[in-house]
């Protein structure tokens, strides 16, 4: 999944501004928006692959390995909103700090535009980006603490009283 949220985060990110991953990447070549999703994909997966060793691992400790494949998939699609969340919260925070203050911004991000529109662009990516690390750290934490107050539920509802 983290691959897939990769590609689909930066399909937009490397729509929006080409600038940011070119200066952030040193790319010198035409088709970026091309790499930068190739690079979503690869970053993604990275990061997919930690966060999901410590879901699997409160997962499989909670559930006692009972859980089934529905119920995994359920939470999963849980963490996964909430990860889109933080990237769309992380985008609009970056494109209010530039709108806020564009010489503070440009003064902790020195290859930031000059222009306005270019500006927000970048903010937005800049933004969005931390903003999808930051949640899937966040969501693979509180998904295993959601996934242990579904699976409470799971069980009572399973449970039968003779």
């Amino acid at each position: 999944m983290g691959g897939f949220v990769g590609a689909t985060s930066n399909m937009i990110n490397g729509a929006v501004s080409p600038y940011y991953f070119k200066s952030h990447m040193n790319w010198e070549f035409q088709d970026i928006w091309t790499a930068s999703v190739a690079q979503g994909i690869f970053e993604g997966l990275q990061y997919g692959v930690i966060f999901a060793i410590i879901f699997t691992t409160g997962f499989g400790l909670i559930t006692k390995g009972f859980g089934t494949w529905k119920f995994a998939l359920k939470q999963l699609f849980k963490i996964i909103i909430a990860v889109y969340g933080f990237w769309i919260i992380g985008g609009f925070l970056g494109i209010f700090l530039s709108s806020l203050s564009p010489d503070f911004y440009r003064g902790h991000f020195p290859n930031a535009p000059l222009s306005k529109i270019d500006l927000i662009k970048y903010a937005w990516v800049g933004g969005s980006i931390n903003g999808g690390m930051l949640g899937g750290l966040v969501s693979s934490i509180l998904g295993v603490v959601i996934t242990k107050n579904s699976w409470k539920l799971e069980e009572d509802q399973n449970t039968t009283v003779i």
